[in-house]
């Protein structure tokens, strides 16, 4: 179980807010990670969030893998519950909500890649403007915060385009 001072209080109660998207385990696994990936310093890997989060010795990383490829969780959930913590936190009630959506080829390759097809590539080099891989649309919430001089966008949701093979 994950110790309680891993996860930092006022970190918990921002994370009680999309406590419903989860189950018990799987909650306590996400704030884990959430812990980690703020506090570690290298990239954002799995491995990494699990050492930002103090926990490589205590938790197997499997423990970890599996939150992403098995966990119960309701990715729709989740995204609408971001969108309302970000929305009540971070615009202000009489700001105009500015949405942004970007669908982004993340090069891949292999048979057994879900989704993975040639597809527009608006980042590809050459006259066809076509790559290999897999596209993912994501939905982000344009906001701005007061540390920064321009705004930025926060990714809240989302989903593989894998398009049919036929």
């Amino acid at each position: 179980m994950l110790p309680d001072s891993t996860v930092p209080a006022s970190l918990l109660a921002v994370l009680a807010f999309l406590r419903g998207c989860f189950t018990t385990p799987a909650f306590t696994t996400f704030a884990a990670l959430v812990t980690g990936l703020i506090a570690q310093t290298g990239r954002g890997t799995v491995t990494g969030m699990l050492t930002g989060a103090g926990l490589p010795r205590a938790w197997s990383h499997d423990r970890a893998h599996a939150f992403f490829s098995r966990a119960s969780r309701n990715p729709d959930l989740l995204g609408i519950s971001v969108s309302h913590l970000v929305g009540r936190q971070l615009i202000p009630t009489d700001a105009v909500l500015m949405v942004s959506v970007d669908d982004t080829l993340f090069k891949r390759r292999g048979k057994k890649v879900f989704g993975a097809a040639c597809q527009h590539d608006g980042a590809a080099t050459g006259p066809r403007g076509v790559g290999r891989g897999t596209c993912f649309v994501v939905l982000g919430l344009v906001v701005g915060l007061p540390f920064l001089a321009r705004p930025v966008c926060l990714p809240v949701m989302a989903r593989c385009g894998a398009r049919s093979r036929s």
